[in-house]
């Protein structure tokens, strides 16, 4: 009986020693058989994958030792899922990051690696990847440049004489006459995306300071404040008048977008990165951007909002530190970025690169605007920004302005000095 348990235990101890040599033989995520080292590349550009892919493509081709194996997420599961995938640096050789809350608390993390120093940063606009600074280190790089302003159809406008306004009371004659015209005034994603997005916008010119959520986060300015509660005035405005489409905070993205590509909508309350995919759906479809004036004209110091966003990192975490950069360097290519623009419709952040897609002009005309910063991304807690962005969905479902401002206030009070 000891003989044969002593057999069945040599013969299971050289099966194991056996497993062991021929998984290292095969490699893992290091290929170590070729010779070739795996990066992974994590973002939640889903729709760009294919762009990406010829990017990767010609990279891997000019690295033939690296191979950059892309993972994408929705933006929603990227926010809440993306720091933990990140920590053991299993995932995320490159990775993206969303500005504010996201940026912060992964900084926080110290998932970053600085990027101070590599040459390629000067090929960026110095001006917009601030966002992807933290005491003084460019710790990730902003890659794109997006307008967080509602996109409207330009064919409709022209239908009825519109032109974009430039004061509240405009902005809301506008709406009326295309409700008075069986047409929904706004397409808005209430039911995710759509708060987030619009609020940028509907607070820009009524915020006192460009830094009064950061205030708020301090505990030196409240949302019971009069800039926020007049926004939230303003979003039941809306409301009240019927200018959003009906179950409005029952609407997900790609339902209010739909209603926008079929022209029952004239404007949609997201952003410039959807034109590509309008465009796509719809290539009759004729987009401009604009931006409600929540102030009289002479009041307003705004004419849109932008955000550098989709920032570029290196994990910090990452076995193949050297090879995550030489991607990201090669990403960093004003030829490269180029090629990603015109084929995902996404304006970029670098010097030097020339658009050629209609989308793509669309918004450079914006450039030369005063535009805002995202006000949404300037709050750092992703608690907070969760209490803002519900208390204009809980105005929409029924709560006073001042008490869903208060509320959110409540949730603020908490985290201040956390």
């Amino acid at each position: 009986m000891r003989t044969m348990t002593t057999k069945w235990a040599f013969l299971l101890t050289a099966v194991l020693l056996l497993s062991g040599v021929l998984a290292a033989c095969g490699g893992g995520s290091d290929n170590a058989a070729d010779g070739k080292v795996t990066i992974s590349f994590l973002h939640w550009r889903g729709e760009d994958t294919q762009a990406f892919q010829n990017i990767i493509d010609q990279f891997e081709a000019k690295n033939p030792n690296i191979v950059v194996d892309m993972q994408t997420l929705t933006s929603d599961q990227y926010q809440t899922t993306a720091q933990a995938k990140l920590t053991d640096g299993s995932v995320g050789d490159v990775f993206a990051s969303f500005p504010g809350s996201q940026f912060a608390a992964l900084s926080k993390a110290g998932l970053f690696t600085d990027l101070s120093s590599e040459s390629f940063v000067k090929n960026y606009n110095e001006s917009l990847i601030d966002a992807g600074k933290q005491d003084g280190k460019q710790l990730a790089l902003p890659y794109q440049l997006v307008y967080n302003q509602p996109i409207y159809n330009k064919a409709i406008f022209e239908k009825y004489n519109l032109t974009p306004p430039k004061d509240w009371d405009g902005f809301l004659k506008l709406c009326q006459t295309l409700k008075d015209n069986g047409i929904i005034p706004i397409a808005f994603a209430g039911g995710d995306i759509g708060p987030g997005q619009f609020m940028n916008t509907m607070v820009m010119n009524n915020e006192p300071s460009e830094d009064i959520f950061t205030k708020v986060e301090a505990g030196q300015a409240k949302l019971t404040d009069e800039f926020w509660v007049k926004t939230l005035t303003q979003f039941k405005e809306l409301n009240d008048k019927g200018f959003f489409q009906s179950n409005s905070l029952g609407t997900k993205d790609a339902a209010a977008g739909a209603l926008f590509i079929q022209g029952k909508a004239a404007m949609l309350a997201s952003g410039s990165y959807q034109l590509a995919q309008n465009a796509k759906q719809n290539p009759e479809l004729q987009q401009g951007l604009l931006a409600p004036i929540t102030v009289s004209a002479d009041q307003a110091k705004y004419e849109g909002v932008h955000t550098s966003t989709f920032m570029l990192g290196v994990n910090s975490r990452s076995k193949h530190p050297e090879e995550a950069k030489k991607f990201l360097e090669f990403l960093s290519q004003p030829d490269i970025a180029a090629q990603y623009a015109n084929a995902t419709g996404q304006n970029v952040t670098l010097n030097d690169v020339t658009y050629d897609s209609p989308e793509l002009k669309i918004v450079q005309e914006w450039a030369d605007k005063k535009t805002l910063f995202q006000p949404r991304f300037t709050i750092l807690n992703a608690e907070n920004q969760k209490a803002v962005t519900n208390s204009i969905q809980a105005v929409l479902g029924g709560a006073t302005p001042e008490q869903a401002a208060q509320d959110a206030q409540a949730i603020v009070d908490q985290q201040v000095g956390k």
